[in-house]
């Protein structure tokens, strides 16, 4: 019987969280399915562009804490 992988497999997969035989059933899997192949392919340019995003606050933002900060009398950062 052939395994069905899911998305969650997928993700495990790419993160290497996946035992040594069930990454090759995968590989196998990923060869002679096109959907699944498809599948991977999008996750790995999700995670891509999550690498991509800005993790810092705009300047903008920075300054309207700053200044709620002064003006309720908090402590300066």
């Amino acid at each position: 019987m052939t395994k069905l992988f899911t998305p969650n497999d997928l993700i495990r997969y790419v993160y290497q969280e996946m035992p040594e035989v069930e990454q090759e059933l995968l590989m196998q899997a990923l060869r002679s399915d096109e959907k699944l192949m498809q599948e991977y392919v999008e996750l790995l340019s999700a995670i891509e562009q999550l690498d991509q995003i800005q993790l810092q606050p705009s300047e903008k933002v920075v300054k309207a804490i700053k200044l709620k900060a002064k003006s309720t009398g908090l402590q300066k950062v």
